[in-house]
């Protein structure tokens, strides 16, 4: 029994248990007991220190603070400095562009007057081709030559075609001019009969008749008749015409188109 004992107390003391034998008075564990058994039995590690917090000062503060806003501005530095490299490749690139532009701008000049010179030599050879070939092909009246154009135009087209010709919308000035145009104006249209304009208007002021050139009208051969006696357009009717049939003179609305005459003048190019 002795030895019964002896085995239970030592296999609880192994086992760090608090046994007690049958029969004898036992105490239940308090938490102190349990911890320090716990403790000595390892299960729960000794307790440690906790660190103590570093050390802190307003001068490391600053110098912290102040070693950030250096680091920011030589960042900001360096971002600078690329800018203005980069402003000065741009300049330089404008610059080189602009130097370009200059010499297309000269040359662009330069092709301007050429074609200007080119388009004013076309006018004069136009003119001068115009003067000989009314010259050539129309009827020849003195220093005049007169030339019919099968070309329905108003008034300003007409006006406009003849000085591109290098000559001027037909203006007789005298009876003789007058006969010889009406003569050659039948000829052409004979046997029909169609108007042709002359360079007669009273576009400036109502009822002063000036020829194309500015120059004030001293002969008329206006259609005299008891039943259409001209001019009768009045403010309407401001630019003269000729018929081909007999050479009176009407007048018409000067957007009308109808056929006309140039006339060139022989002595010099115009």
């Amino acid at each position: 029994m002795e030895t019964a004992v002896s085995l239970i107390s030592t296999l609880c003391l192994c086992s760090l248990v608090l046994c007690v034998p049958t029969g004898t008075n036992t105490a239940t564990p308090t938490q102190a007991s349990m911890a320090g058994i716990k403790k000595a039995r390892g299960d729960v590690p000794d307790d440690l220190a906790e660190p103590e917090p570093e050390p802190t000062s307003p001068v490391s503060d600053f110098e912290n603070t102040y070693n950030y806003i250096l680091s920011r501005l030589a960042s900001m530095d360096q971002a600078i400095h690329k800018l203005n490299v980069g402003h000065y490749t741009l300049d330089v690139k404008v610059s080189q562009l602009l130097d370009r532009v200059t010499r297309m701008d000269t040359k662009v000049g330069e092709l301007e007057d050429n074609i200007h010179d080119v388009e004013q030599y076309s006018r004069d050879n136009r003119k001068e081709l115009g003067r000989l070939e009314g010259c050539q092909k129309g009827h020849r009246v003195g220093y005049k030559c007169y030339l019919v154009y099968r070309a329905y135009k108003d008034y300003a087209g007409a006006s406009r075609k003849c000085l591109e010709r290098g000559g001027r919308m037909a203006m007789p000035r005298d009876r003789r001019e007058q006969e010889a145009l009406a003569d050659y104006v039948k000829s052409f249209f004979h046997p029909g009969n169609w108007p042709v304009w002359l360079g007669v208007n009273d576009l400036r002021s109502e009822g002063l008749y000036l020829f194309d050139d500015g120059t004030r009208v001293s002969y008329f051969q206006w259609r005299k008749h008891f039943l259409s006696s001209q001019p009768d357009g009045g403010k309407r009717e401001n630019c003269v015409a000729m018929s081909s049939d007999d050479g009176d003179w009407w007048d018409h609305y000067c957007d009308r188109t109808m056929n006309y005459v140039c006339e060139f003048d022989d002595r010099v190019a115009l």
